[in-house]
């Protein structure tokens, strides 16, 4: 029975996003946990399931509507809050009610989605209260609390919101000594040039000798991103911090899904948005498979090799999990982590405390990453610059599988 709803839940996420709304993992798991705790007994009740779960506004409710009846046929009750028999369902729901509050914040907010579809429906207020209130049962977010949602349960809406708090953000990077000099005290060698010159202002007596001290550059980061299926809603949310977050204009981004894609020219764009509709475009691949040894293969050959990876921080954004052979993205790690100095790699399952490695792909790369972070979130976040920013090289240790 739970196959049965875990591939219920998974083909009706699937649809929803064919339709164009923003349904992924993580709504479709809280839409399978909704209907085990309510275990509804109707159509009706399944969909007020899937509007507390799977919907934050009332176009993408209407939208949903839409495709439950194409999916689960025409609603069986036609009004929310009464029953075929024509009993109050509330009486009926009495010895199904959760043992969680947030099981029963749930219930209520599917109980207030119902009163709206009734008012929009019939065109007057069910409990005869205020017009305006009943008619916005979708209260708006501010960013703050935006801020720790997981970017798979954001709409894109709610992403653009987050945009003000990502440009606060700062992707700094470690600095490395350049092998320019400029003039200085304190150098080890002396500027004959500076000090001649300064010379000519006494009369040719050099009375202070000018020193050499070497320039300090920020190091180059490098951004590859995973575009696959699985990581959709990661990648839209890591694009557009990299456009709005200081010092991430400056990265050179590839995104990966079957192959390698160059979008560091998608993101000298105008908006958030533009930039993401322009990387989509870009990528052909996008929301394709994954075949992670491969785009690290090629990256390795076609431009790590020519020098953009030397001494540069790699930015990997993955899940790790891999259709190809572990031991090409073992060998590719190896290969980068001999040119790289950091390998930062943003996993969002590691947000869970019993995450282990066991997938191949991660695997094989987790020894040679410095550094493995969740980032599924804006304060999540906090844990990327700071891994980004460290100027000591740390390879992460693989966690002993239970």
């Amino acid at each position: 029975m739970t196959d049965d709803l875990a591939a219920v839940a998974a083909g009706f996420g699937a649809a929803l996003r064919r339709a164009g709304l923003p349904v992924g993992m993580g709504r479709s798991e809280r839409f399978a946990t909704a209907v085990t705790l309510v275990r509804p007994s109707s159509h009706r009740e399944l969909l007020d399931c899937a509007l507390a779960t799977l919907v934050s506004s009332r176009e993408q409710a209407e939208l949903l509507r839409a495709v439950f009846e194409e999916i689960f046929g025409p609603l069986d009750d036609a009004v929310a809050g009464t029953a075929p028999d024509g009993t109050a369902r509330d009486a009926q729901r009495q010895d199904k009610r959760p043992e969680s509050p947030a099981s029963a914040a749930d219930v209520a907010r599917a109980h207030a989605i119902s009163v709206q579809s009734v008012r929009t429906r019939d065109g007057a207020d069910p409990d005869g209260g205020d017009d305006e209130e009943i008619s916005r049962p979708y209260l708006g977010s501010p960013a703050e609390r935006l801020a720790g949602t997981d970017f798979a349960d954001l709409s894109d809406a709610e992403l653009a919101e987050l945009a003000a708090l990502m440009r606060q953000i700062t992707l700094a990077v470690p600095e490395r000594r350049s092998r320019r000099h400029r003039p200085g005290s304190g150098g080890r060698s002396i500027d004959m040039r500076a000090s001649l010159r300064r010379a000519r202002r006494t009369g040719g007596a050099a009375f202070r000798l000018i020193g050499r001290v070497p320039v300090t550059r920020p190091r180059r980061l490098v951004v590859l991103c995973d575009i696959s299926g699985s990581m959709e809603p990661y990648a839209r949310a890591m694009i557009q911090l990299l456009y709005c977050a200081a010092g991430g204009a400056g990265a050179e981004v590839f995104s990966f899904a079957t192959r390698l894609t160059r979008l560091t020219p998608a993101l000298a764009r105008s908006s958030p948005a533009e930039a993401i509709r322009e990387a989509g475009q870009a990528a052909p691949d996008w929301l394709g498979g994954t075949r992670l040894g491969a785009a690290l293969k090629e990256f390795n050959d076609s431009y790590g090799r020519r020098g953009m990876a030397r001494g540069a921080v790699i930015l990997i954004i993955s899940d790790g999990w891999d259709t190809g052979d572990p031991a090409v993205v073992r060998r590719e790690m190896e290969r980068l982590s001999l040119v790289a100095f950091r390998i930062v790699w943003v996993n969002p399952r590691t947000k869970s405390d019993a995450y282990e490695p066991l997938a191949g792909g991660m695997a094989a790369a987790w020894p040679y990453c410095d550094a493995v972070v969740s980032g599924h979130t804006v304060r999540a976040l906090q844990q990327l610059t700071a891994a980004l920013a460290d100027p000591v090289r740390r390879r992460a240790e693989v966690r002993p599988a239970a």
